[in-house]
């Protein structure tokens, strides 16, 4: 069973590294737009030293790669390095073949989004192809930034450099083409049904528990609470449904009771069978 998830795990790594070599092949470099991270440092080097790409992702992604080592463990440096080469190996066979796409603007976003999902792929299977979120890591133990606040710092300085190296059109391009590939990224790495929890407070809590469950076919749990104003008890219902979910719910709510207290807030993780949508009849 484990032999069969590693197979899965290494499968998804290749998808995700052809596709984000293709994304920079077929749309970012042929136009000179910018990656973030090591990606845009290597693309940087080649067009000064005019070596393949694939090298300089290799070379200069080792140094973070043994980052990741030290800092997450064998698993994750060992899948990284099979992405990065792998990605490598392909930017090679995809070079000699004209871009997609000439027209900047489209290139930057139909990148962002190719890029956004190979990079997603290969995070969700459990290593990354850039260097720079294992350096974050590493640098934010001894900074007091976040790593996404380092990650993104980073990649602002990269494009900056890369207006005076290329066009400073070329820059902003880049940048519409890393938040594209960020948001991409998420939604490939948490799934399009992004789940959200749920805390409601009503006196129509029975009501309301008895719609999500008929409705929704969801779950609900009635926490025990206390007024912090009144000391009255009352009860709080929590429970977790899907992003498209959430509009259903609230209409719900609304109409039982107008004045009921609402809380919606994001998970990145739900754990459990019980969680699946169960059939309504």
């Amino acid at each position: 069973m484990r032999k069969l998830a590693n197979i899965q795990k290494y499968i998804l790594i290749v998808i995700g590294s052809i596709i984000y070599a293709a994304g920079l092949e077929f749309f970012l470099v042929p136009n000179k737009i910018l990656d973030g991270g090591v990606v845009g440092i290597s693309m940087i080097a080649q067009h000064y030293l005019h070596l393949p790409l694939g090298i300089f992702l290799v070379v200069l992604n080792m140094p973070f790669v043994y980052l990741g080592y030290k800092q997450i463990g064998t698993s994750f440096a060992l899948a990284s390095i099979f992405g990065i080469i792998t990605m490598s190996i392909f930017t090679n066979i995809f070079h000699p073949y004209p871009p997609l796409i000439v027209d900047p603007f489209l290139a930057c976003i139909f990148g962002g989004i190719t890029l956004g999902l190979g990079a997603g792929l290969v995070i969700r299977a459990g290593g990354t192809l850039d260097g720079t979120d294992m350096f974050s890591i590493y640098a934010t133990k001894k900074l007091p930034i976040s790593v996404g606040e380092m990650v993104l710092m980073i990649s602002v300085v990269i494009f900056i450099i890369s207006g005076f190296v290329f066009t400073w059109e070329a820059a902003l391009y880049a940048m519409i083409s890393y938040f594209i590939a960020a948001k991409v990224m998420d939604i490939v790495i948490e799934g399009i049904n992004e789940s959200k929890s749920i805390m409601i407070i009503s006196k129509e809590y029975r009501q309301i528990t008895e719609y999500i469950q008929t409705q929704l076919g969801r779950g609900v749990t009635l926490l025990k609470a206390e007024g912090g104003y009144s000391g009255d008890d009352t009860k709080v219902i929590f429970c977790v449904i899907t992003r498209i979910e959430e509009t259903t719910l609230k209409e719900i709510v609304t109409s039982i009771d107008p004045n009921a207290f609402l809380s919606i807030g994001n998970i990145s993780e739900v754990a459990g069978a019980n969680f699946k949508k169960r059939d309504i009849h």
